[in-house]
């Protein structure tokens, strides 16, 4: 009898040490999963914030782009009108009205002009048909609007991976908070293969989860 209850009581304290260490086991997996859900919810929130301003970097840029664009074909049109005006005095042999317009020519258009006459263009048919075919043609304004729009181009880039790794550390997000409640199932069996069996499952997961958070780039 006292062999027995002897057996008993040993049989007895392996299951109770079987369960101190699943519970210290659960603990623990408890308080990373707590610290890499908490991490990795920060970081999406760090990742749509920057994914936010990139975007409203892009808008900002593209507005600038078309408003420098719009400047741009305006100085051209201007440039062209007050050629074609130039030209038509100069072959009426009007010199002062020709002078007149030549003087109302923009700065940037001056060096392209200049260029222009000296291909001798009434004389030489391959000359270019106006100034501004010309290399020396250059416009502030245009190449702004390119540079506006490279960086708009940019932004919008730099959004687009904002995005994509905040949505890779929200997906992360969802399979620690898998994690918890696995965890916090296994809690509910008294039988311990079955709460050791969701505990292993769950520690898989976690580690997946913390390897995650530890090669994803952070904001």
């Amino acid at each position: 009898m006292a062999h027995e209850l002897g057996h008993h009581h040993g049989h007895h304290g392996a299951v109770s040490r079987r369960a101190e260490i699943i519970e210290i086991l659960e603990a623990i997996l408890l308080a990373v999963v707590a610290v890499a859900t908490a991490w990795s919810g920060y970081q999406t929130a760090r990742w749509d914030g920057r994914q936010a301003h990139e975007y409203g970097l892009t808008n900002r840029y593209r507005a600038l782009s078309n408003q420098a664009a719009t400047r741009s074909g305006q100085e051209e049109l201007y440039d062209t009108s007050t050629f074609s005006f130039w030209l038509q005095a100069t072959g009426q042999g009007k010199n002062e009205e020709a002078a007149l317009f030549e003087r109302r020519f923009r700065p940037e258009y001056r060096p392209a002009f200049a260029a222009w006459l000296q291909t001798d263009p009434f004389h030489n048919p391959k000359a270019p048909a106006g100034p501004i075919l010309m290399p020396q043609y250059h416009n502030a304004m245009a190449a702004k609007a390119k540079a506006y729009d490279a960086r708009a181009s940019h932004a919008f880039e730099e959004g687009t991976k904002a995005r994509e790794r905040g949505d890779k550390y929200l997906r992360n997000t969802v399979l620690l908070a898998t994690v918890l409640f696995l965890t916090a199932l296994a809690q509910k069996f008294k039988v311990h293969a079955v709460r050791a069996s969701l505990l292993g499952v769950s520690a898989v997961l976690l580690a997946i989860g913390v390897y995650f958070v530890a090669t994803y780039p952070t904001a």
